[in-house]
């Protein structure tokens, strides 16, 4: 952002990656919350801190809004933690996910079961399979090596097997 007189102007450069890449971010930030609310809080935060370091930003902005996105998703599972737990309500309209998993026969049972992962797990796999990301970029986003990027997305893909073949346990687990 520069200032001039008082009043903010936004880069164009920023402005045209904000209308280019928020649908993806969003959809990223949809599948690391669960609630399209909370993605969209997210997802305009991020944007927010993309916009004050943009100078530092402007070099890899969506490597950047990624990794501002993964520290904002952790901060809040850490604040929810400590508050009452909220819960899912499947009468909301559903945010679309990408084209590669609307092949995925019930889009709802895999939104549930990428809820049940842990935060990490649930990270990788949105950033590997969601966002199309390769197992370097996936590393740099989260802050960690490639090995854990590997060793993660095994055991998520392992879990995700399990849920998506005993659907009822997602459900009980709800209740």
């Amino acid at each position: 952002m520069r200032f001039h007189g008082g009043s903010r102007e936004l880069d164009p450069a920023f402005e045209d990656f904000v209308r280019a890449r928020s649908p993806s971010l969003l959809r990223t930030a949809y599948l690391l919350t669960g609630d399209r609310g909370h993605a969209e809080d997210l997802l305009q935060t991020t944007l927010l801190r993309v916009a004050w370091r943009w100078s530092a930003a402007s070099e890899r902005p969506e490597a950047y809004a990624r990794r501002v996105l993964v520290n904002l998703s952790r901060d809040r599972w850490r604040n929810l933690s400590r508050r009452v737990r909220e819960r899912h309500h499947p009468d909301l309209p559903q945010l679309a996910l990408p084209d590669a998993a609307e092949q995925v026969t019930d889009r709802e049972s895999l939104t549930q079961a990428l809820r049940h992962l842990p935060a990490r797990q649930r990270e990788v796999i949105v950033f590997r399979f969601f966002a199309d990301l390769t197992i370097a970029d996936t590393a740099a986003a989260l802050g960690c090596t490639e090995g854990t990027v590997k060793s993660y997305t095994s055991r998520a893909l392992n879990r995700l097997r399990e849920l998506l073949e005993e659907p009822r346990e997602i459900e009980v687990q709800n209740s």
